[in-house]
């Protein structure tokens, strides 16, 4: 079988020189030899990266807390749909189903969770993980966002980072060329639809820089909005909102990760790398205020935690410890999870909603209204 970079030379010898987006999608998704439909490792210690999962289980015992609350605001309808975008292992949605039917019984009868991934191999490798859920009824495995849910709760860590972007030079809109089989960076004039963006959410590159356009991004918004009648969508992930990005010049954040290390060439090893960009909030909000849904707040992910775990002391993430050192091992993971040398000031939380006139979400507890 050809290689994915050989694929990727043929098509623009085809068709000429290709939108970064194309290239980001070809080396992330393609059927094949896409970076997420390869059976190689991709999380944790023997992968490419962590995420918060891959902490510990209190991440995801956390936010069962959360979604009890957000099944609450909605009237404790008798079902609920739980629909994770981008599940990876599906360490999470284990978590949140395990400790739900422990500690929210009541919830746990409602909730019917959704775990969407596109990549075949991955599916499989859900339902092996989530097999006891899955034969009782209480998980599924989708290919594709469901539509049409009365009620519904959408949750998406990691996810938008890894949609594919258009990037934007001084120079014009990138395409990516080639030359004796090799990438060759080319500029074309951007549409309306890429100064829109710029104008609206973030801002024209100056010489010598460059910025991601997620069209992406905003079009999986629509189709959460439009994926329920009622319901809450929370989104976690690294990135920034337009303030931020003018006062800090948040350009360029286009990274690449193979084996824990982090490179800034996405043109190295196709298909064996995973590539990312941080995530434009204030574009999140914009289309999500468009297209029906109603913003309610956006905190770091150490205020999301703080705020639902705050009333307990944690005693999520401590149950079952009896000894101190498994005490000790708990309240260092807890740590990374929530302080800013860790993961807890580099991530935000999205808190979004649909049909709701009011919730009151112990995760905004902290929140300092940005």
């Amino acid at each position: 079988m050809a290689s994915l970079r050989d694929l990727i030379t043929e098509e623009i010898r085809r068709d000429g020189p290709i939108p970064f987006a194309r290239y980001m999608e070809l080396c992330l998704y393609h059927p094949d030899l896409g970076y997420y439909t390869r059976s190689q490792e991709k999380f944790g210690k023997a992968g490419d990266f962590y995420t918060s999962s891959d902490v510990h289980a209190v991440f995801g015992r956390l936010l069962a807390r959360q979604f009890e609350e957000m099944w609450r605001a909605l009237g404790e309808p008798a079902r609920l749909e739980l629909v994770e975008l981008g599940p990876g292992r599906g360490l999470f949605a284990r978590d949140v189903l395990d400790w739900a039917a422990k500690k929210f019984p009541t919830f746990f009868s409602a909730l019917h969770y959704v775990l969407v991934e596109r990549s075949p191999l991955l599916r499989q490798r859900l339902f092996d993980t989530l097999r006891e859920h899955v034969n009782h009824g209480k998980a599924e495995v989708a290919q594709a966002l469901p539509t049409g849910r009365e009620n519904a709760i959408v949750f998406a860590n990691e996810f938008f980072d890894a949609l594919p972007v258009d990037v934007i030079a001084h120079a014009g809109l990138l395409r990516v060329g080639e030359a004796d089989g090799k990438p060759v960076e080319t500029f074309v004039h951007p549409g309306d639809e890429h100064f829109d963006y710029l104008d609206r959410y973030s801002v024209r590159p100056q010489a010598g820089e460059r910025v991601e356009v997620s069209l992406e991004g905003l079009r999986h918004i629509e189709q959460i909005a439009g994926s329920m009648k009622r319901g809450f969508a929370l989104i976690i992930d690294y990135g920034y909102t337009r303030h931020e990005q003018v006062a800090g010049r948040h350009l360029d954040t286009l990274a690449c990760y193979r084996q824990h290390a982090m490179s800034s060439d996405p043109y190295e090893a196709p298909g064996e790398q995973d590539i990312t960009a941080h995530v434009n909030f204030t574009a999140l909000e914009a289309a999500a205020e468009a297209a029906g849904m109603s913003r309610l707040g956006l905190v770091t992910q150490s205020q999301l935690l703080l705020g639902i775990g705050e009333e307990s002391r944690f005693a999520d993430a401590f149950e079952g410890c009896t000894l101190p050192q498994e005490h000790a091992k708990v309240a260092l993971q807890l740590k990374h999870l929530v302080t800013p040398a860790g993961m807890g000031e580099t991530f935000h939380a999205l808190l979004l909603a649909k049909g709701i006139a009011d919730a009151n979400l112990s995760g905004l507890a902290f929140s300092s209204k940005r």
